[in-house]
This record gives C-alpha cells, structure tokens and sequence, in this order.
C-alpha cells in the first residue's frame, strides 16, 4: 500500500472533526503505515510514525477564502511529493478520499431563494462540489449524512458510513433512579443547534414529576446562557466547557436539530446511560431499544418529557457500547485496498 497522507486543517484533539483524524492517524501508525498529516496548524504531541508538515496560518475570514487558499497550498505540496495515497477531510480536489463529516452545504436550497445571493454562498458550493466529485471514494461519517450526499450529489461515490470510535470511560453505577429525582445530562457547545431551548422545555416538565430532578449543562460558557437559565424552577449547574461525567447523569437529553453523528450519544452509551434524542442524530440509526428512545423534533415536550421519565424509571440500564479506533481503522484500511485496487 502507498504512503497514507491525512489532510485537516487543525490537527490534534479540538473538535470533533478533528479528534477523528487525530485518532484514525495514530491508529494507522501503531499497526506500522507511515503517516503524513497535512494541517495548517498541528495542535498535539508529537506521536511516533506521524510526520506532519504544516502550511502555515492563513486568514479565517471571509471562510471560501480561507479553505481555497489552504487548498491551494496543499495542492502546491503534493505536486513537490508525489505517490501519497490521499485522505482529506477538507475541501480539496486532488484527494483519492475524503470523509465528510457534516451535512453538506447544499442544503441551502432548502432555504428562500435570496439566502443565495451572495459570492460567499456560491463558493461554498462550488467547494464543496469540487471535493465530492473529485474524490474517488467519499466517507460519511454517518447514515444521515450517506443520506444527504445522496440526495444533493448522486454522482458521487460513496462508501458505507464509518462513524467515529468511542473511547471506554466511567461506567454509571448500576443503581435505579430516586422517583422524585435523577440527574438529567444535556451537552453541546454549539448549545442552538443541540437544541437547549427545548431541553429546558422537556425538563421542566420532568421536573414536575420529579421535584428533586437536576439538569447538568455542559458546553456553553455560563455567561452566555445565563438568561435562558436564570429563574428556572428545577436545579440545574452550567459546568462549561469540560469532559463531561456521564457516569454522573441518569440520563442524556439531546433533542439536536442538526446532528450528522452524535459523539456525545455514544460516549453515554459507553458509560451505560440511556439516551432520549432526535431523529435528526446520526447515530440514531445504530441505537436499538435497549439504548433509550428517539423521537422527533415534532413531538411535543411533553412526549418528550413521558419518553424522559420512562428510561429514569427503567430498572436494567443499557449494555456498554463499543466501537473502537482499531475497527474504524480497519474499514478505512478496506477503503485503501479498494483503492489501490481500481
């Protein structure tokens, strides 16, 4: 097999996006492929078996210009180092693979027309155009966003999904929840988009079951959603942005209205907490009924608050779930294979 290159703009721990590059990479090294990341900027340690060359910093704004101008370089790299099998999770056109991590931009024709009166949306498109359909091969990260590619790309060639690994943490003791109360876990830093609004909704309903109900936040800077928060008649702590202990909660709440995965889901899964989330998370579709519940965004909160107090009330809670970074990399090995085959 070739040389494997990785391209992401920031490489190391810092997103989502990212920590799945930082993972795949360190993975591949460990089983003996030499790795080159290509990033703009390299946010870790160092780690035997990864070489990583770094573009440099380029402007953030406006963004079209940002991802062509880090595309130009890379391109500019590859042709002074040829013979890379390469991996991009970015918006390139010379990759042999790219994973796409988030829905795609293309959604916008879902919007009124004047949403797309702008140079700034029409580059976007033709970026996210050029790296669909230039690749040989396109990862989704998840059923949702298979789904979504091809509704707007049909042309492109996918893969099946490869969803991230989640790493083994605390485990939940295996005692039942009080019937007045419980902890209620809600986590996003991207706290809109996750849906907080209607958490609060659904837990203030619970909470009328359960006077002792507390609701833990993590993700949003306190400040920011102290408004929202202020004056809620349940208890409830802002703990910012930190690693959640899952194995604290009873129960993770995240009605999301746009999830292409849902690290957080799994990483309860793993502690042994159920689950009440949206059919808009892309996990929803690896979840069994053991797991918890997935409702619509349509249902009201008060469905949702029923569906809450029936996983709190629940006596045997979920199996731990499992997916490691060694079978993530072992489908994209497959997806190499493939490709050096054609």
């Amino acid at each position: 097999m070739r040389k494997i290159a990785q391209v992401v703009r920031r490489y190391g721990p810092v997103g989502g996006m990212e920590k799945y590059v930082w993972e795949l990479t360190r993975e591949l090294a460990r089983r003996g492929h030499p790795v080159l990341v290509v990033c703009e900027r390299k946010m870790c340690e160092d780690f035997p078996g990864i070489t990583v060359h770094e573009t440099g910093a380029i402007r953030q704004r406006p963004r079209w210009l940002s991802l062509l101008r880090f595309s130009n370089r890379v391109e500019a790299y590859f042709a002074d180092h040829p013979g890379y099998l390469i991996h991009s999770h970015e918006r390139l056109g010379i990759h042999h693979v790219t994973t796409f991590h988030g829905p795609p931009f293309a959604t916008i024709f879902e919007k009124p027309w004047h949403r797309r009166l702008s140079l700034r949306v029409w580059m976007q498109l033709w970026l996210e155009k050029r790296e669909l359909l230039s690749a040989a091969l396109v990862v989704p990260n998840s059923p949702l966003i298979r789904e979504m590619l091809g509704k707007y790309y049909p042309e492109a060639k996918q893969t099946d999904p490869v969803p991230p690994g989640v790493e083994p943490g605390k485990i939940r003791p295996g005692h039942p929840v009080p019937v007045n109360g419980g902890v209620v876990g809600f986590v996003g830093r991207e706290w809109k988009r996750k849906n907080l609004e209607m958490a609060l909704e659904i837990v203030a309903r619970l909470s009328k079951r359960r006077p002792e109900l507390k609701l833990l936040i993590y993700g949003p800077d306190p400040s920011e959603i102290d408004s929202l928060v202020s004056k809620r008649g349940f208890d409830l702590e802002c703990r910012g942005w930190k690693d959640p202990d899952y194995a604290e909660m009873d129960l993770l709440l995240h009605p999301a209205k746009a999830e292409p995965y849902g690290m957080v889901v799994a990483e309860a899964l793993a502690a042994r907490v159920p689950v009440v989330i949206s059919d808009h998370c892309g996990i929803a579709t690896y979840l069994d009924g053991d797991s918890g519940e997935v409702l619509g965004l349509g249902q009201g909160e008060e469905e949702w608050a029923q569906a809450c107090e029936r996983q709190l009330s629940r006596e045997v809670f979920p199996a731990s779930f499992s997916r490691s970074w060694g079978e993530v990399a072992d489908e994209y090995e497959r997806i190499y294979l493939e490709l050096e085959g054609s």
